[in-house]
């Protein structure tokens, strides 16, 4: 996760978008808390705060200038009391894709006196029953919800439905299954913990480098055995059976390593004399005495390879 920092701020594309707005672009950045906005100074129409991972809408500082926030794809579950009295003349707010749950949730939106488009969409709040009567309800200056116009018998069935001050109280009500799903959703996923591996498995891996068939396969399990990996189907021998007492495999691991080595500088010296010889029988004599030392250490392949070159 990234801080917003006042040298993120200041380091972030901004721009003229194309309404002729000056807008800050804060998308994408992972960020977790909203903080640290004065150093914008108040100097953007919109700021954008889409794809972070914030979960909660609070923390900022008094910004008169500010007209759209466009903060989807986030984590939001709850939304400060008294937002509207840092955000004034805020007339746009995307919220679409984020986890509030209960019609409640929305209620601070209230406090902004001149909010006229909202988006709620992807939030399991849409599915509530009367959930966009409710929003109508509460937000009166509401023009625009989840990008359908408001009309006016719309208003009139929320004043309606919403007259009484039961039926508000009624249609806020929460479960205690809805409480534990945004209890668990705003958990933090758990980092899988990085294992190094053991003794006998490091012997497993050395002991399948000896028997290995192709060069291939030996890269595969080199490259493993380097980095500390544990190859999927890797056979660890029992302790008991003596195998990773430390005096067998690890010797015979080196002294494959040690004649691995050998064999591969003298098959590529045979390639080299090979290819400046201009008799053509002296020429397949080499080659032959090459994959007769090519099958002493199982280098075939190698010698294939090298071929080409």
């Amino acid at each position: 996760m990234v801080k917003l920092t006042a040298d993120l701020i200041w380091n972030s594309p901004h721009f003229f978008n194309a309404i002729k707005e000056r807008e800050l672009e804060l998308r994408g950045n992972k960020i977790p808390v909203i903080e640290n906005l004065g150093a914008t100074e108040d100097q953007f129409d919109t700021i954008d705060l889409s794809d972070n991972e914030i979960v909660k809408l609070e923390n900022f500082p008094l910004l008169n200038r500010l007209g759209t926030l466009i903060i989807n794809n986030n984590r939001i579950t709850r939304i400060n009391p008294n937002i509207g009295e840092f955000l004034p003349k805020l007339h746009t707010l995307v919220l679409t894709n984020n986890r509030l749950v209960n019609l409640v949730e929305i209620d601070p939106l209230a406090s902004i006196p001149k909010l006229q488009y909202l988006s709620l969409l992807d939030n399991n709040i849409t599915k509530k029953p009367n959930y966009r009567l409710y929003v109508i309800h509460k937000l009166k200056s509401l023009r625009v919800l989840d990008f359908i116009k408001v009309k006016a018998k719309e208003r009139a069935e929320a004043a309606a439905l919403f007259s009484s001050k039961e039926a508000e109280e009624e249609v806020k009500k929460v479960s205690q299954q809805e409480v534990q799903k945004v209890s668990d959703t705003t958990e933090e996923p758990e980092t899988p913990k990085v294992v190094a591996p053991t003794q006998e498995q490091i012997l497993a891996m050395k002991a399948a480098i000896i028997n290995s068939q192709t060069i291939e396969e030996i890269a595969r399990l080199e490259q493993a055995l380097k980095f500390g990996q544990v190859p999927a189907g890797l056979i660890v021998p029992d302790p008991a059976s003596g195998v990773n007492d430390g005096s067998g495999p690890m010797e015979d691991y080196d002294l494959s390593r040690t004649l691995w080595s050998l064999v591969k500088f003298v098959v590529a010296g045979f390639v080299v004399i090979c290819a400046s010889v201009t008799d053509q029988n002296v020429a397949v004599a080499l080659l032959q005495s090459v994959v007769s030392v090519a099958s002493l250490g199982n280098c075939k392949l190698l010698l294939l390879k090298s071929m080409c070159f």
